[in-house]
């Protein structure tokens, strides 16, 4: 599975072209961040991820840890995106305005939640409240129109489909004229159909519906992997977004292998 990195170091590009390269169904490499501040987020700009999702929904963010976690990602020169606790045009707007390079918005189970999504991110065409002050509109140095523009044409708006209800109306959803891509939330379909795990039969069949639905519409998916095994095997699905793991995730992995590694030396085993 090659990943399709983005050239250059420049915020501006990264959160630019993220909108476009998920649309071109490049393969794109992202974790979530779970930790409110700019530091990890610059590792993994560093690293050369393509984009990082920061959790509104599951992690203590509010507007000015996001806001911190935005500028890591412009000086890293990564896409980021923001996970929005509730798919409110006030939390929406806030990412967006704080430079965010997407949004993905949870629980969009009918056709409605997903345009009402799309247009809480649209300034033409929508509802998205207009300031060109904030890091978007880079501090008033964008005018009104181009601000507009630009806005419009880098967002991505993902939907997340992680409802049994959602199931029933796959079609509609990914019909949504300005919708950019699905995630599927493997977590919460399997607790909702009170399935024994995410391989349980049921979530098997509820994913390979999206991903079905998502190869007639032509949708880029999004999937969280665990490993980068199980990435490649969303990869052949038809899968192209991948965030594996988070970044409180990967340290745990870290340090248990080290902690693990340093009990020989307690034990006296160790060479």
């Amino acid at each position: 599975m090659k990943v399709q990195k983005m050239s250059g170091k420049n915020h501006q590009t990264a959160a630019n072209g993220f909108r476009q390269l998920l649309r071109e169904r490049k393969t794109l490499l992202g974790t979530f961040i779970k930790t409110p501040t700019s530091h990890t987020v610059e590792v993994f700009g560093d690293l050369g991820f393509d984009f990082v999702v920061i959790d509104a929904e599951h992690a203590p963010f509010d507007r000015s840890t996001i806001d911190r976690a935005l500028l890591g990602a412009r000086a890293a020169g990564v896409a980021g995106l923001v996970r929005v606790a509730e798919p409110s045009p006030s939390q929406i707007l806030a990412a967006l305005d704080d430079g965010a390079a997407g949004v993905l918005i949870p629980h969009v189970s009918s056709p409605d939640a997903a345009a009402a999504a799309v247009s809480a991110c649209r300034y033409r065409g929508g509802r998205r409240g207009f300031s060109n002050s904030p890091r978007a509109g880079r501090y008033g140095g964008v005018a009104l129109w181009p601000h507009v523009e630009a806005q419009d044409a880098a967002v991505a708006v993902i939907a997340m489909i992680e409802d049994p209800e959602a199931l029933d109306v796959l079609d509609p959803i990914m019909g949504t004229e300005g919708l950019d891509a699905v995630f599927i939330g493997r977590a919460d379909l399997t607790v909702a159909l009170g399935a024994a795990s995410p391989e349980a039969p049921e979530v098997r069949s509820a994913v390979m519906k999206i991903l079905e639905a998502a190869t007639k519409a032509g949708m880029p998916v999004c999937v969280m992997a665990a490993t980068v095994e199980e990435a490649k095997s969303f990869a052949k699905l038809g899968a192209t977004v991948f965030m594996i793991g988070s970044d409180l995730g990967l340290m745990r992995q870290a340090a248990s292998r080290i902690h693990d590694d340093f009990a020989g030396m307690r034990d006296g085993s160790g060479g």
